[in-house]
């Protein structure tokens, strides 16, 4: 009974450990010397997010019912994709001092 007691508790600390580091791994994405560019992954999210609103509402309108988005929200999804992305191209081309 203590051999599988001991079994667990190794196995839970190294499911702890694994966790821990993978955290660890998603804060280094907000830090100011990484390789990942921040603002094209939540304009990502953001269009990703506008295809499958886009995609419920043909869904919802083929079983003849109809979605209601506000039309704000669905505008704001717009901006937020619009600008991480304008930024990100201005930044990718702009000159680096």
């Amino acid at each position: 009974m203590s051999m599988i007691v001991k079994k667990l508790s190794l196995k839970n600390t190294k499911v702890w450990i694994r966790l821990k580091r993978k955290k660890n791994q998603m804060m280094k994405i907000f830090k100011d010397d990484n390789d990942w560019n921040e603002k094209s992954i939540i304009g990502f999210i953001a269009f990703l997010l506008m295809c499958i609103i886009m995609i419920a509402d043909l869904v919802t309108g083929w079983l003849g019912k109809d979605l209601i988005i506000k039309e704000f929200v669905y505008e704001s999804f717009v901006w937020i994709v619009l600008g991480c992305f304008g930024i990100s191209g201005i930044q990718k081309f702009a000159k680096k001092n």
